[in-house]
């Protein structure tokens, strides 16, 4: 009699089942398969500015209206946190998130999900490490400006940013196509103090991507850039040589529009005249219940000259300040501590001729994570990773080997019984091999795209 080893068929459904979780978490941890991820859904130009001690903006660009929001956190392998850019998931071409509440010094990570995707820098989160706490500079220096398209017409949500010797800002314009920043703010290359511009030598590159990526750009010095002129989409301009404004009134400047656009344009700026000189106070800068999207905006309007006005933002740590409307008439205020997300509201009061006493009050909404800013940094590099499509591996298919009958020996009288191959031998080898296979080929598939990823 031949003695039969046999495997037994929990061997082959153990391996099976471990080769099974084996290849789905490695599938998994290294997001090979996208599965409904559009290439047009893909960050690109994925950049990092407005860095403070305490907050940040990433910025990033797609190929069609995307509804996306960063995960991020302090260490590459937790991110925990999240930050949206809409709360209603709005979909957008343009995208900016500011992070707040973060830590001096220390070095985040964050990936950006966009239509249900995360999205990685090679494989890796991108990351970014925040300044070091310094006093806030309480000097203003707005600069200002409007981004129009060929035609004349306003782009709204275009990206603006502003280079200052290796710092960025960033913001996103308005409906209306305009736009402000706080030169305040800037920070020296480093991150480690306040940045010290000189009005007359220190050099802007602005640059401007609009949600038809087309783009802008432009250099000119802090003196002649509020409000820089028009920036038109599909031109690059040099102003180092305009001169400054004179009266608060906009540069003189000739805008060489394509031909075709037409003379009567959307698109105006308001000018004021010599003779003429503001004789209320207005708030140009928001309109009732605008959405913000910075925790320290830039609030400024027109007056007349030398009147003093008290200015209130009713936020928590923020007091009432007073403000002497220079003789140009055009003046500017920001709040000297960053303002929480949510409602507020502005005040201003001032007496007028008369001596009674006027208030102009403007509701507005602080959302920092719907429209941000930025600086460019070597880590945001706008390479995403790698999307492998699977090629199917072949399945050894095996074909058994007949197993040999019993042979019956004819007897003069035979009585028909019941074969014992009828019944299945338990630890059948065939089924043991086939489940082993099959797991040992998942294994080696999973792994060979598992290597072909972190290549």
């Amino acid at each position: 009699m031949i003695k039969k080893h046999k495997i037994p068929t929990i061997i082959g459904i153990i391996t099976l089942v471990i080769a099974t979780f084996t290849g789905v978490y490695l599938l998994r941890s290294t997001q090979i398969f996208r599965i409904g991820a559009s290439a047009t859904a893909t960050p690109k130009d994925v950049r990092t500015s407005n860095l403070s001690d305490t907050s940040a903006t990433v910025s990033w660009i797609t190929g069609s209206a995307t509804s996306d929001f960063i995960s991020w956190g302090s260490s590459q392998n937790s991110l925990g946190n999240t930050a949206n850019e809409s709360g209603t998931n709005q979909k957008f071409f343009t995208h900016s998130i500011t992070l707040t509440g973060l830590k001096a010094d220390t070095t985040y990570f964050y990936d950006i999900n966009s239509e249900g995707t995360n999205f990685e820098n090679n494989g890796l989160p991108w990351q970014f490490t925040t300044g070091d706490a310094v006093s806030i500079n309480q000097n203003s220096n707005p600069i200002s400006g409007s981004v129009i398209t060929s035609s004349g017409q306003p782009s709204k949500r275009a990206l603006v940013y502003v280079d200052i010797e290796g710092y960025t800002l960033s913001t996103l314009t308005s409906d209306s196509g305009n736009f402000v920043l706080q030169l305040s703010s800037t920070r020296t290359a480093d991150l480690k103090q306040i940045a010290q511009i000189d009005n007359t030598q220190t050099l802007l590159t602005v640059s401007v991507q609009a949600d038809d990526g087309e783009t802008s750009s432009a250099q000119i010095f802090p003196q002649s850039a509020n409000p820089i002129p028009p920036l038109v989409l599909g031109q690059v301009e040099d102003y180092r040589s305009l001169q400054p404004a004179q009266n608060g009134e906009n540069p003189n400047l000739n805008l060489n529009l394509p031909a075709g656009a037409t003379q009567e344009s959307k698109f105006n700026v308001s000018t004021s005249s010599g003779s003429t000189k503001p004789t209320s106070v207005i708030l140009e800068s928001l309109n009732e219940g605008e959405v913000i999207d910075s925790n320290q905006p830039q609030f400024f309007g027109k007056g007349p000259g030398g009147e003093t006005i008290t200015i209130t933002v009713h936020s928590e740590d923020v007091p009432a300040e007073v403000v002497q409307i220079p003789a140009t008439g055009s003046w500017s205020y920001s709040p000297p501590a960053p303002l929480s997300d949510g409602p507020h509201s502005i005040t201003i009061s001032w007496l007028d001729s008369t001596g009674i006493t006027r208030t102009l009050t403007r509701d507005f909404v602080v959302q920092a994570g719907e429209m941000p800013a930025f600086v460019a940094t070597p880590s945001a590099t706008p390479t995403m990773s790698p999307t492998v499509s699977p090629t199917p591996t072949p399945v050894p298919t095996l074909n058994p080997t007949p197993t040999p009958l019993p042979t019956i020996i004819a007897a003069p009288v035979i009585t028909p019984s019941a074969s014992p191959e009828s019944m299945p031998v338990t630890g059948d080898l065939t089924p043991t091999l086939l489940l082993s296979m099959m797991g040992i080929a998942i294994m080696a598939f999973s792994f060979f795209v598992w290597k072909i990823s972190e290549n």
